[in-house]
């Protein structure tokens, strides 16, 4: 797993899995308390992720909430939007351009 960026945008790339998940909340929740406005989080260059690394993203959400921040994904792969609406995150995290849950690939 690789992060690059600052604190107003971080793109998040390879896999966001138990392995890399403390790694990935330390760069995250620096970029939440660091910075202002919206955190825009671009996970294009994202592999996949686990249940951990969900959770990485949901804390982030949270921490940037309480910061007066707001968490925005953007790039997110088609495979991972499924997990988002299968899970109902969608309705809770801010993502860029939305999701067509219409055009989401049945598995």
């Amino acid at each position: 797993m690789h992060i690059r960026g600052d604190h107003a945008e971080l793109v998040v790339g390879g896999r966001l899995d138990v392995r890399s998940a403390a790694d990935a909340r330390t760069v995250l929740h620096s970029a939440v308390d660091d910075g202002v406005g919206d955190l825009v989080l671009d996970l294009s260059e994202l592999d996949s992720w686990d249940a951990t690394g969900l959770g990485v993203i949901m804390g982030a959400h949270r921490r940037a909430g309480r910061c007066g921040r707001r968490l925005v994904l953007r790039g997110v792969p088609p495979q991972m939007q499924r997990l988002l609406v299968a899970t109902r995150l969608h309705r809770i995290l801010a993502i860029e351009g939305g999701i067509g849950v219409d055009s989401l690939p049945r598995v």
